[in-house]
């Protein structure tokens, strides 16, 4: 639900597929992404649910420190300079539900 997902902050989720995706809130948008880093396929957080920098600007791997655009996935600054979380499509109900997309 998107009640679930503060303004600025982020909720991680398993798939039906045993896959973990994470949700985050920017200016009314929500994102979607595997929590998957593309420098070592490690996942992105240390702490539960902690997917932001410090400022709550950025998508933060806590292993190497890699930022990601929220909007876009694009890896802005580390080891990873270039490359791309893998977008999930999801779809925002009226309801305030937050779906997967096929």
């Amino acid at each position: 639900m998107t009640e679930d997902i503060p303004e600025r902050e982020a909720r991680s989720y398993e798939t039906p597929q045993g896959e973990t995706i994470f949700i985050t809130q920017r200016d009314g948008g929500f994102f979607a992404y595997q929590n998957i880093c593309p420098h070592l396929q490690v996942e992105l957080e240390f702490l539960e649910n902690q997917f932001l920098d410090q400022d709550q600007e950025f998508i933060e791997c806590s292993t190497h420190g890699a930022l990601f655009n929220v909007e876009t996935g694009e890896c802005i600054s580390g080891p990873c300079l270039g490359e791309f979380l893998t977008k999930v499509e999801i779809q925002i109900h009226s309801d305030g539900g937050i779906y997967l997309t096929e």
